[in-house]
């Protein structure tokens, strides 16, 4: 485990450090998407060595890709539909109850802007945080630095790159707050009553 400065420039690209982590980590998740997607005791036993945490019954739908894992920290009842990726350079932390649709990205990494910068493999690594009770729309990437508040909901194929309050729903390129969560959205859908309802 190589600690990772935040906020300012390393040397990431080709240092044999961290390309050591990355290839462990990337072994980990290849056997992760080899095991039937219904293996739920094989999953549980990569994810327990591969996330820096896990809460309660966290569930990660192959194919998931990282770069480390060990920065990668998870409350209960976390949900990430197919296709997850996460660039975790620095910290990314998910609360309680967090639905990640298909197809998402979250990336700590901003790269140089000046080109031999760049070249020489320099970046910048920035956390990302979300809070509980949020949900994540299919096709969203959440970019560097990013904090999106508790009870919020981002709607799909949003780029997230400023920080989003609690209570709200965001969305576009770039995201942005399009109103704040209100009772009234209890009553959007009705609730099936049949044999597969479910109390709320």
């Amino acid at each position: 485990m190589v600690d990772i400065p935040v906020n300012c420039l390393f040397w990431a690209c080709g240092n044999p450090k961290l390309e050591e982590d990355t290839r462990r980590c990337k072994e980990e998740c290849y056997r992760y998407n080899q095991l039937s997607p219904n293996d739920r005791e094989g999953q549980l036993a990569i994810l327990s060595r591969l996330l820096g945490s896990m809460g309660k019954d966290a569930t990660f739908m192959p194919p998931f890709w990282c770069d480390y894992g060990y920065r990668i920290h998870v409350g209960d009842s976390f949900y990430a539909n197919h296709n997850l990726v996460i660039t975790d350079g620095a910290k990314v932390a998910f609360g309680d109850n967090v639905f990640v649709a298909p197809n998402c990205c979250f990336t700590t990494a901003e790269h140089a802007l000046d080109p031999d910068q760049r070249r020489a493999g320099m970046e910048v690594a920035k956390p990302i945080s979300v809070g509980n009770n949020v949900w994540i729309g299919a096709g969203c990437t959440v970019l560097a630095g990013v904090t999106i508040g508790d009870d919020s909901v981002i709607g799909a194929g949003s780029v997230v790159n400023r920080d989003i309050p609690s209570g709200v729903v965001a969305a576009g390129v770039p995201c942005r707050v399009i109103r704040k969560i209100e009772p009234r959205d209890r009553e959007r859908y009705p609730v099936w009553q049949g044999e597969i309802g479910q109390q709320v």
